[in-house]
C-alpha cells in the first residue's frame, strides 16, 4: 500500500472537529477506499484549551496556520478558517505554492478568488478541492464537474442556504412572520446571531458563482450575481402563493446562452409539483439541466458538522488516489468570459405583493401601472388588512420581460397609495 497521505487541520471548530471524528470512526473503509491511510499530524486553531468533544491532543499543535505550509512532513492542508480574505486566502496561497494538495470549505475564498487559486495550482500540478464549499455532504461539486462533464448544462439552480429555507419552511408551517420565525431560528441555534450573511442572500450568492462556473464552463463573477434576501417575505406573501399552488423557496439561478450569463439569488414561488418545493427546513437541494442526461436532482444536508465533514474527507479520498484534475472543470485557460446577461431581457412571470391605503382608487392606479408599464395580469386577490395598515394586494403576471415589471413599478415609486415598498418574487417556471 502506498504511503500514508499526512494532512493538516487549520479550523477546528465544529466542521473540523466532525473530520477528526470522521476519519476516526471510518479509518479502515477510507484507507480500503483512498488506497492509503489519512493521518492528521498537526492542526492549528485560535483556543487550543477548548473541548471540542474529540482528543486533539495526538496532533502536533501550531499557533501559526500559515506554519503548516513550511512542513515537510504535510502532504495536504485542509482549511477551516473562513473569510474570504486574511488567514484563509494567505494559507490557500502558501500551501499550494509549496506544492501541497489545498482542501476547504470556505465557499466565500473560492467564489472571490477560486480562479487565482485554480491557475496557480495548475502551475504547480497539485490539487485545489472545495466539495464542502457548496451544499454541505451532497456531492454536487463532483457530481457537475465529473459526472455530467459530457454534457452542455442549460441551467442549474436550486436551494442553497439552509437558514433561510429553515425560516420560510417555519413561516409556512406556522403561518408567522420574518421577525418571529427569525428569532426562534437563531435561540434554536438554526440562524447565527448576525444572520445577515445568510439572509441576504449573499451566502448562496457566493454558492451559485461556483456552480455556474462548473456548469458552463465560464470565470467565475460573483460580482455580477443579483441578489435579494428574504428579510421583506412576509406570512400574508406564504399564504397567497400557497393559495395560488406555489411555495416560497429562496432560489439561486444560473444560465447561460448567447446573451451572456445570467446569475441571480431571489425569494421565489415555486410550483408545488417541482421538487424544490418539497425541500423543507435546513436541506438544500441543486437542479442541473443537461442536454443529454436531463434534469439531475441532488438534494441532502447542506451544512452541519457530519455533512460537511463528509464532503471534506471525500475531497481527501480523491487525493490521496492522486486525482489532481483542474478545480473547475477544465484548465483555467478554456473558461470563457461571458458578459452578464440582461436581466430587463428576461421572460418570466412575477407575484407583486403592495400595502395600500384604504381609500377609493387604489387598484384602478395600480392596475394603470401595470397596464401602461406593458404588464399583463393574471391572478390578483385583495386582503382586508395589512401587518402594517392599509390593504394587501397581491398578484401574479403573465409572461413578459422583467422591465415591464419595472417600468410599472417605477410608475408607483413614491406614490401616497402605497404603504411600503412592493414585494416583488419570480415564478419559477422550468
Amino acid at each position: 500500500m502506498a504511503h500514508v497521505l499526512k494532512i493538516a487541520l487549520a479550523g477546528l471548530g465544529t466542521v473540523g472537529a466532525g473530520v477528526v471524528k470522521l476519519l476516526d470512526a471510518n479509518r479502515d473503509l477510507i484507507t480500503r477506499r483512498a488506497g492509503r491511510a489519512i493521518e492528521i499530524v498537526a492542526v492549528s486553531a485560535r483556543d487550543r484549551g477548548r473541548d471540542r468533544g474529540v482528543d486533539i491532543g495526538r496532533f502536533d499543535w501550531i499557533d501559526d496556520p500559515l506554519a503548516l505550509a513550511e512542513r515537510a512532513d504535510i502532504d495536504a492542508i485542509v482549511e477551516l478558517i473562513g473569510g474570504a480574505d486574511g488567514a484563509a486566502l494567505a494559507l490557500a496561497q502558501s500551501t499550494i505554492s509549496a506544492g501541497k494538495a489545498f482542501v476547504t470549505a470556505n465557499k466565500a475564498m473560492i467564489a472571490h478568488h477560486g480562479v487565482a487559486l485554480a491557475e496557480a495550482a495548475e502551475t504547480k500540478g497539485t490539487a485545489l478541492k472545495y466539495e464542502a464549499a457548496v451544499a454541505g455532504g451532497i456531492p454536487v461539486i463532483k457530481g457537475l464537474r465529473e459526472g455530467a462533464a459530457a454534457n452542455a448544462l442549460t441551467q442549474v439552480y436550486g436551494i442553497l442556504n439552509g437558514t433561510c429555507n429553515y425560516i420560510l419552511s417555519e413561516m409556512e408551517a406556522k403561518g408567522a412572520d420574518f421577525a418571529d420565525v427569525l428569532a426562534e431560528a437563531q435561540a434554536a441555534g438554526f440562524a447565527e446571531a448576525d444572520p445577515s450573511f445568510d439572509i441576504d442572500g449573499v451566502d448562496a450568492a457566493h454558492k451559485l458563482s461556483i456552480l455556474a462556473s462548473l456548469a458552463f464552463g465560464t470565470a467565475l463573477d460573483f460580482g455580477a450575481v443579483r441578489v435579494t434576501g428574504i428579510g421583506h417575505v412576509l406570512g400574508d406573501d406564504i399564504a397567497q402563493a400557497r393559495a395560488l399552488g406555489y411555495r416560497v423557496r429562496l432560489v439561486g439561478l444560473a444560465e447561460a446562452d448567447a446573451d451572456g450569463l445570467f446569475q441571480r439569488v431571489h425569494p421565489c414561488l415555486v410550483p408545488e409539483a417541482h421538487p424544490l418545493a418539497h425541500v423543507a427546513g435546513a436541506m438544500n437541494a441543486v437542479v442541473a439541466e443537461g442536454n443529454f442526461v436531463g434534469r439531475l436532482l441532488f438534494e441532502g444536508r447542506g451544512a452541519g458538522e457530519g455533512p460537511t465533514a463528509s464532503a471534506v474527507v471525500a475531497d481527501l479520498i480523491d487525493i490521496a488516489r492522486g486525482e489532481v484534475g483542474p478545480a473547475f472543470a477544465m484548465p483555467i485557460a478554456s473558461l470563457s468570459h461571458p458578459k452578464p446577461a440582461d436581466p430587463g431581457a428576461r421572460a418570466e412571470r412575477t407575484y407583486l405583493r403592495f400595502t395600500v391605503a384604504d381609500r377609493v382608487g387604489v387598484l384602478a392606479e395600480i392596475t394603470a401601472a401595470m397596464r401602461d408599464g406593458g404588464v399583463s395580469i393574471e391572478s390578483m386577490i385583495q386582503k382586508g388588512e395589512a401587518p402594517d395598515g392599509g390593504v394587501l394586494i397581491a398578484m401574479t403576471t403573465h409572461e413578459g420581460q422583467a422591465r415591464a415589471v419595472d417600468a410599472a413599478l417605477e410608475r408607483l415609486d413614491g406614490s401616497p397609495s402605497l404603504v411600503g415598498k412592493p414585494m416583488r418574487m419570480p415564478i419559477l417556471d422550468v
